[in-house]
């Protein structure tokens, strides 16, 4: 049915090819364990098509997307088109026991989504254990033919990833956790499109290079795929002018480090103005919190072509500083610059009149575990509104679809269920959360804001905060308790920024609003893996509208089974 109804669409669209070109692009993602050395030392990982990083997929707006994943290693997997709206289209998601059940070893699933009104780079993960650390890639959405850019077009574009290195298996270091009850071991090296470049213990090995010709123009797409750590990113020497975050066009301003979380994206457009040279590309962590980091900076170099002596290493090689990790200010220095384009042809379409107004605590919990013998008998759990997500056996979706009674209940509470001073260094006298698969449903159409509070509970954090199927507006955020008397006086609704992963402030608190278009069964979860696997997550059901264009299309025949 799905693939009978895009094929209809595309043939009508195809009738007019002077108004706009359609194209189906069919990708063969084979998920593969793949020998790879870094840091000196190799060991298998998980990879699609032997890559790290992996695939780009390439599309332009409005495009039919198929990508057939075949799953040839021991896990289950599944892949999420990180930003990817899926409107109306919920069963290509990903995320597993959420959207579907994972594709189990030896088994296959087609991927079949239209891009719909998004241009710009999002990226594509494993969402499932901690497969993401080396299942990921780069989606480029280019716009539609005869479509400029609201920027000056560059003269080339070049992809930069950004991850995270374990010499150990990543499955075994959260497994050991899990069993410990205590946090997992930090990772051993950062990444730039999955190379760390020299570091102490490995000084031999070599980083990403990219050439670049003076006086031309590169638009940089920059991805950070890490599962765990914020990152700054700069260039020795130059300045970066920010044109875009999440697949969304923004106010074009000028910075020399720019911080990108796990889930988020930016483009960056980068002006070749030196003669030659060869200069540091640097990314290195931000944590403002008292929590354990990767504090090895990871290291590429932008090259002039034409730089006397080639490769050889007498050639001056610039470098640069990299922020303190607790660099807050420069951080919010880009966050605060952010800013939607509110243009004619890109509008912000903020909701003014709310539905649905929730306030939402997120951070950490310690709930009892027996067999925890490291921690004493207790487990580091994390939650929203208490809540410590159980996940299902069945996937959500699936069960909303087909009316599968005991998968989940729609009662998750729109305000915390007991009221504390959330960003005190004094936590309250309960530390534990309550488990469950719990819910918020929202009607069609309907119009949410969403606060986000983190909590001061074990030590306050910053979250980014990752939500299916929708893209949100970023409408004001602040530090310590939100008031809702004051602070929405201050709310940007006329140019805020637009996204799909925000940052809630250590400490603090972040508003967002966004329309509920789109109906099936919506992830919601903080893009820090460890917090996802603690249970800092939660879903949001959307019913249907009114007729089929209002309504979720049927699962595909091939869809996987639990």
């Amino acid at each position: 049915m799905n693939s009978w109804i895009c094929l209809f669409i595309l043939l009508a669209v195809c009738l007019f090819p002077l108004v706009v070109e359609c194209r189906v692009r069919h990708y063969k993602f084979n998920v593969v364990m793949t020998n790879t050395t870094r840091l000196c030392s190799s060991k298998p990982i998980a990879t699609v098509n032997g890559k790290f990083p992996g695939p780009t997929i390439y599309a332009r707006e409005g495009d039919n997307v198929l990508v057939k994943v075949v799953n040839h290693v021991k896990y289950n997997v599944s892949i999420h088109w990180h930003g990817i709206r899926q409107l109306r289209t919920g069963w290509a998601d990903g995320p597993a026991y959420i959207a579907q059940c994972p594709i189990q070893p030896g088994q296959n699933y087609v991927y079949n989504f239209t891009i719909t009104g998004q241009r710009g780079t999002l990226f594509w993960h494993a969402h499932i254990l901690w497969l993401r650390a080396t299942v990921h890639g780069a989606i480029v959405i280019l716009p539609k033919l005869g479509v400029p850019y609201p920027f000056p077009k560059p003269n080339h574009e070049a992809v930069v990833v950004l991850a995270e290195w374990w010499k150990s298996d990543t499955e075994a270091v959260i497994n050991e956790a899990i069993k410990s009850g205590l946090a997992p071991n930090v990772s051993d090296a950062h990444t730039i499109n999955g190379r760390p470049g020299p570091v102490s213990n490995c000084p031999s090995q070599g980083g990403y290079k990219l050439n670049v010709e003076s006086g031309k123009t590169y638009m940089l797409r920059v991805i950070n795929a890490a599962l765990n750590e914020e990152l700054f990113f700069k260039i020795a020497g130059h300045q970066m002018t920010v044109v875009e975050v999440d697949a969304t066009y923004v106010k074009p301003f000028k910075m020399d480090t720019i911080v990108i979380a796990p889930g988020q994206t930016t483009n960056v457009l980068l002006h070749a103005d030196k003669n030659s040279g060869k200069y540091i590309v640097a990314a290195s962590p931000f944590m403002d919190a008292p929590i354990a980091v990767d504090n090895v900076t990871a290291t590429a170099t932008l090259h002039y072509s034409g730089t006397l002596g080639g490769n050889n290493p007498t050639t001056t090689l610039t470098s640069t500083s990299t922020p303190p990790k607790n660099a807050t200010p420069i951080a919010n220095n880009f966050l605060d610059s952010l800013r939607s384009l509110n243009s004619q042809k890109y509008p912000a379409k903020v909701p003014l009149k709310i539905d649905h107004s929730l306030l939402l605590t997120v951070g950490l919990g310690v709930n009892p575990c027996p067999t925890c013998k490291q921690g004493n008998g207790s487990r580091v759990v994390a939650s929203i509104n208490n809540v410590t997500f159980s996940m299902p056996t069945i996937a959500l979706l699936q069960a909303h679809f087909f009316g599968i009674k005991g998968v989940f209940t729609t009662d998750f509470p729109a305000n915390p269920p007991v009221v504390f001073n959330y960003t005190s260094t004094t936590p309250p006298a309960n530390l534990g959360t309550t488990n469950g698969t719990r819910v918020y449903r929202l009607p069609y159409n309907s119009t949410v804001q969403l606060v986000l509070q983190d909590t001061g509970i074990i030590a306050p954090e910053n979250h980014p905060i990752h939500l299916h199927g929708f893209n949100f507006y970023q409408i004001g955020k602040g530090l310590g308790n939100y008031n809702p008397k004051t602070d929405p006086k201050n709310f940007n609704l006329v140019d805020p920024v637009e996204r799909n992963t925000v940052g809630v402030p250590a400490g603090g608190w972040v508003a967002i609003r966004f329309h509920a278009d789109n109906p099936g069964v919506w992830f919601m979860h903080c893009h820090l893996e460890i917090h996802t696997t603690w249970g800092l997550k939660m879903a949001f059901l959307v019913d249907n509208g009114k007729g089929p264009n209002e309504s979720l299309l049927p699962p595909p025949k091939d869809l996987p089974k639990c």
